[in-house]
């Protein structure tokens, strides 16, 4: 273990992630204020940049922080936590702009009430097996798929293509930090730092799809 950051690989990836969220959430709110200033868009914006800043702060922070074991326990759980967060904020521009309609707050206040759940489920059954975390986290990224026929109506082929994309991203993270892989271990890499990455190439998808094509 390193001195003064826990695991440096991990730590510094994601912040990495939590700088370039920040400079995301600035282009995005530059652009959604020209183009469509509305409260709704402003809103799923700021919800979208904010869901991604937390979750890599929270991440860089728990894999960061030299402490004793029961510090390390707190992070451990305010970054699986912010998954939920991340997930709930990716939702909400394609809720709040591309639906833009019944079906798309529908679709928003199923994903924070799940959020919401999920945080609690968390926070009570933290050792819960890491096969049942995963397929909640990963269940939760794909109920988009109930209302893709609205959602494919009102975003481009590209749009839609990036937002496919980064689910592939985050899912192919998630088969690896719920399976653990063997043949994933490598000297300076193992299996949960190629997942961070996994999720970094899934925000970039979902940004992409977002600043491109929903606003």
């Amino acid at each position: 273990m390193n001195t003064y950051v826990r695991e440096p690989v991990n730590a510094f990836t994601h912040l990495g992630g939590a700088i370039l969220s920040f400079i995301a959430l600035l282009a995005m709110l530059v652009k959604v204020s020209i183009k469509m200033p509305s409260f709704a868009a402003i809103t799923a914006v700021i919800l979208f940049g904010i869901g991604m800043m937390v979750l890599y702060t929270a991440s860089a922070v728990y894999h960061s922080v030299v402490a004793n074991e029961r510090v390390i326990y707190f992070f451990r759980k305010l970054d699986h936590s912010m998954i939920f967060i991340l997930i709930a904020g990716t939702y909400a521009p394609f809720c709040l702009i591309t639906l833009n309609s019944a079906s798309g707050l529908l679709l928003f206040c199923l994903v924070y009430a799940t959020a919401i759940c999920g945080i609690v489920f968390k926070m009570f059954w933290f050792n819960c097996p890491r096969w049942l975390s995963t397929a909640i986290y990963i269940t939760m990224g794909w109920l988009i798929a109930l209302f893709f026929a609205p959602l494919a109506e009102n975003l481009s082929t590209g749009g839609i293509i990036f937002l496919v994309l980064g689910g592939i991203f985050y899912t192919i993270g998630g088969f690896i930090y719920g399976t653990k892989p063997k043949w994933l271990e490598f000297k300076y890499m193992g299996h949960h730092e190629i997942f961070h990455v996994f999720v970094l190439l899934g925000s970039l998808a979902h940004f992409l799809s977002v600043y491109c094509y929903v606003i």
